[in-house]
């Protein structure tokens, strides 16, 4: 949750704990709800590993690590684009389709991203 009263006073221990575990609590909703996020997970603990095995440099190995956290990180920001607009209702919108439309297309952007990224390095070897 956002800090009130525009404090720029440090967050405390427990306030940064707080802050952790809303963070958890959000992965935990978008597991339970999502199934796309988690095979996502899935193939992340697949090839999280495969990616610190085959990339040759520090900077390889983060590439291909980066860009699979990248595609977990727009979906967990789809789920929450989707809930929204399914809490504001039931009835069609244009504007809540088209939001929820662009919300898959960013997580087809980023999967497009990783594909790349995986290709480019591993096939220039």
């Amino acid at each position: 949750m956002a800090d009130s009263n525009n404090s720029h006073v440090p967050r405390t221990p427990f306030q940064i704990w707080k802050a952790f575990t809303w963070s958890m609590k959000g992965l935990r909703a978008t597991w339970q709800v999502e199934s796309s996020f988690r095979l996502e997970v899935y193939l992340c603990a697949v090839l999280i590993p495969l990616g610190l095995y085959l990339g040759n440099t520090g900077i390889e190995k983060f590439l291909l690590i980066s860009v699979l956290l990248l595609v977990l990180i727009v979906e967990v920001l789809n789920s929450a684009i989707e809930a929204v607009v399914d809490r504001w209702g039931s009835e069609y919108h244009d504007l809540a389709g088209r939001a929820k439309d662009m919300g898959s297309a960013a997580v087809f952007l980023s999967d497009v991203n990783a594909a790349l990224c995986w290709l480019l390095i591993l096939w220039l070897r």
